[in-house]
């Protein structure tokens, strides 16, 4: 069983996701999931919409549930897809950009982070950066 994310990491995993948005100039409501997809730490920066607190963290929770990035899931899930209609599974996925598992030096899911607030380009950049802050 993979360990679990520290809060530590969970932080710093934060911290490069509000860099990134502030270097793209975005406001974005940043969530992060433990391994059993539990919040663990969770960021809302000045001005970033209320409507997408709760779109970030049911992203993060895709990303989680099923390992793989939520804009993925929605590639999946269209019209005749294998997976359609799975975003009202659940109490509700989120299938489009913007959530990312995080993995350990082993490759094993130990979390996930989830990003919402501008397009879902940028919802996805700004969560990859933080997902990549896991292994520093």
């Amino acid at each position: 069983m993979p360990e679990d994310l520290t809060l530590e990491a969970a932080e710093r995993i934060v911290a490069a996701a509000k860099k990134k948005a502030a270097e793209i100039k975005t406001r974005m409501d940043i969530a992060v999931v433990d391994a059993g997809g539990n919040l663990k730490a969770f960021v809302r920066m000045d001005g970033a919409w209320l409507g997408s607190i709760d779109i970030a963290l049911r992203k993060a929770r895709t990303a989680r549930w099923f390992d793989m990035n939520t804009g993925e899931i929605g590639k999946l899930s269209q019209p005749g897809g294998p997976l359609y209609q799975i975003e009202h599974s659940n109490g509700g996925l989120i299938t489009f950009p913007g959530g990312v598992p995080l993995k350990n030096a082993k490759g094993e899911v130990v979390g996930a982070i989830g990003v919402s607030g501008s397009t879902v380009e940028n919802d996805h950049t700004v969560a990859a950066a933080g997902a990549a802050a896991l292994g520093k």
